[in-house]
């Protein structure tokens, strides 16, 4: 059971029933790391645990798999669609949603669990980590964390009143939240890991920049290669949802040249 977080992630968002086909795909093009959710509105969970049985049966072992999945709060279901007893007790809920999705994945445990979005007031989302620290505790995730949290003081609430604190912190990385400077700094010095989503799709300007372009015909890269090559040396895990097979090719191999010191900074002035 690993721990380490390889350097990129391959995000199953809204694959539907191409999921189990594309995860197989990537994995075998080097991602070693898979994000979904118990959130059928959104993912089809259940496809990722029929890729991970099909790649054991190719000889690729789950244990040499990140595998990440989420508990999604009642608000960010489809009412028609919502996996779990939405008139029970929030505890309930969430140990519910953690069942089905290790139904769904063909697992007995996940190497993280992460809350979708911190619901309010701080009550209630103490609730709900209390019953993911149950579900850590008793070693089914090897830990757990919070996404679409955008607001510092909410973070460091949570972090002060958990007893099992958050090890990742998973938002959207765009310009609309200054890209989580103050919240990035914050879980560098609590040794918090950073993972990013829309780090593309939300970034076409930094895609198009004369600086990015630049390094990318230097390093005879794509502009997206370069992206993620500074993302990974600012101590953020991108998420990838591509489907090309191309493009899954390019992005596991965005890692294996450096940066100058000078293009780094040039990167990190445009944002």
């Amino acid at each position: 059971m690993s721990l380490k977080i390889p350097k990129i992630i391959y995000g199953t968002a809204w694959k539907k029933d191409a999921t189990a086909e594309l995860v197989v795909q990537a994995v075998e093009a080097g991602f070693r790391a898979i994000d979904t959710a118990c959130q059928p509105k959104h993912y089809f969970e259940g496809g990722v645990g029929e890729a991970l049985a099909l790649l054991e049966a190719k000889g690729i072992k789950r244990s040499s798999l990140f595998v990440q999945t989420k508990f999604t709060p009642l608000a960010g279901h489809d009412i028609l669609t919502t996996p779990y007893d939405k008139y029970a007790p929030l505890e309930k809920q969430v140990a519910e949603s953690f069942e089905i999705s290790k139904k769904n994945l063909q697992t007995d445990y996940v190497d993280s669990l992460v809350l979708h979005s911190p619901p309010f007031p701080s009550t209630l989302l103490m609730r709900v980590w209390k019953s993911m620290e149950a579900i850590q505790k008793r070693g089914e995730a090897l830990r757990i964390g919070i996404s679409n949290c955008y607001d510092l003081a909410v973070l460091k609430k949570l972090y002060e009143e958990a007893e099992v604190k958050p090890w990742v912190v998973q938002n959207r990385f765009y310009a609309d939240t200054d890209y989580d400077k103050e919240i990035r700094k914050w879980c560098k010095e609590k040794k918090i890991a950073y993972q990013s989503f829309w780090s593309l799709s939300a970034n076409p300007h930094l895609l198009a920049s004369e600086t990015v372009v630049k390094i990318a015909k230097k390093y005879k890269k794509s502009e997206a290669q370069i992206l993620f090559n500074f993302l990974s040396h600012e101590g953020i895990t991108p998420l990838s949802g591509t489907t090309s097979p191309e493009h899954m090719q390019d992005d596991v191999s965005a890692f294996d040249f450096t940066l100058t010191a000078n293009e780094y900074e040039a990167i990190n002035e445009l944002l």
